[in-house]
C-alpha cells in the first residue's frame, strides 16, 4: 500500500458517507482509509462499522479521547506504514482520479530526497479553485515560498506528504488545548524540504458552519499557547515583512490570552525589535478581540 487517506473526525457521522462514496469511485484503489475518531458523541462509530466488511479498499477505524485534530493526526501517523499520507477532512470529498493522480506524480518524484510531498489544488463544490493556481505549474519550492511569500495564505490546498516527513515533524501538543493551525508544522518542514506544487484540483472542500475553518479565531483564543508558538514560527527572516508583522501582533495577542506577562513576551520573542514596535497595537487588539469574541463564551 503506497497511500493512506487519513481522516480525523469529530461528530461527522452525517457527512462522512459523502467522503466514503467518493473513495468508492476512485479509479485507482491502491490506498487505505484511516479514520481517527476524536471522541465523537454521535453515530460515527456505527456508520463506519457498516463499511468495514463491505468495502473494496482497506478501512481502519480508531477511537481516541477528544484532543483536537492535531492530536488525532499525531495518533494516526504513528500507526501509518504507507509511503504517502493524504489528510482529507471528514466533510470533504475527492475527485474520482485523486488517488491515481497522486501516485502518478509520486512515481515521477519519489527518488528526490529533498521533497516532502505534493500540493494539489482544492476546489469548491461549484468547481472554482480555492485560492491561487501555482506559478509555474509543477513548481518545486518550499511551503514558505510557494504559499506564504506568494500571498496564498488564506487558501486551502490538497497536501500529500511523505509519511516519514510527518513522523519527523509531529504536531506539537499543548496541555488542555484542542486547536492548532497545521501550518506550524508546514513551515518547520519547509526549512528542510521542498514540495511539488501542481495545478490540478483533486479535492472538493465543504466548509461547515460549525467547522474549524469558520470558527478559527475563537478556536485560536481558546488555544492561545499553541497559537503563540505558531506566531513565533512566522516571525522568521525568511518571511515577507507583512507576515512577520502580522505574526508579531498575533504573538502578543495570544500571549496575553495565555496570561503571559509583557516581560515574558519580550524575553521569549525571536525578534525583540519587531515585538517592541508591535507591542502597543497588539495589546489594543487583544482587548478588542476579548470584548468581541469572549463576551458570550
Amino acid at each position: 500500500m503506497r497511500l493512506t487517506i487519513l481522516t480525523p473526525t469529530y461528530n461527522r457521522g452525517g457527512v462522512l458517507p459523502q467522503l466514503y462514496d467518493s473513495l468508492k469511485k476512485q479509479t485507482c484503489k491502491d490506498f487505505e482509509w484511516v479514520i481517527v475518531d476524536d471522541g465523537s458523541k454521535d453515530n460515527t462509530q456505527e456508520v463506519v462499522k457498516a463499511w468495514l466488511s463491505d468495502s473494496d479498499f482497506s478501512i481502519q477505524y480508531f477511537f481516541k479521547e477528544n484532543g483536537g485534530k492535531h492530536t488525532a493526526l499525531n495518533y494516526a501517523v504513528k500507526k501509518i506504514e504507507s509511503e504517502l499520507t493524504f489528510i482529507v477532512d471528514s466533510d470533504d470529498t475527492l475527485t474520482t482520479d485523486a488517488v491515481e493522480t497522486v501516485l502518478r506524480y509520486h512515481k515521477r518524484y519519489e527518488d528526490e530526497k529533498n521533497i516532502c510531498g505534493y500540493a494539489f489544488l482544492r476546489a469548491y463544490p461549484d468547481g472554482s479553485v480555492n485560492g491561487k493556481e501555482f506559478v509555474p505549474n509543477e513548481r518545486v519550492a518550499s511551503y514558505t515560498e510557494a504559499r506564504v511569500n506568494s500571498d496564498d495564505t488564506m487558501a486551502d490546498k490538497a497536501e500529500v506528504f511523505k509519511t516519514s516527513c510527518l513522523k519527523e515533524f509531529p504536531f506539537p501538543e499543548y496541555q488542555g488545548e484542542r486547536f492548532l493551525g497545521e501550518d506550524i508544522v508546514w513551515v518547520r518542514m519547509a526549512r528542510k524540504y521542498m514540495m511539488v506544487h501542481i495545478n490540478k484540483a483533486i479535492y472538493i472542500g465543504n466548509y461547515q458552519d460549525d467547522g474549524l475553518t469558520k470558527n478559527r479565531r475563537l478556536n485560536n483564543i481558546k488555544s492561545p499557547v499553541g497559537c503563540m508558538n505558531r506566531a513565533k514560527e512566522f516571525m522568521g527572516s525568511e518571511f515577507k515583512k507583512k507576515y512577520r508583522v502580522k505574526a508579531a501582533l498575533q504573538y502578543i495577542i495570544y500571549g496575553k490570552f495565555a496570561d503571559v506577562s509583557v516581560a515574558e513576551i519580550l524575553k521569549n520573542t525571536p525578534d525583540r525589535t519587531l515585538t517592541l514596535v508591535c507591542l502597543i497595537p497588539g495589546l489594543i487588539l487583544q482587548k478588542s478581540w476579548k470584548r468581541k469574541f469572549c463576551s458570550n463564551h
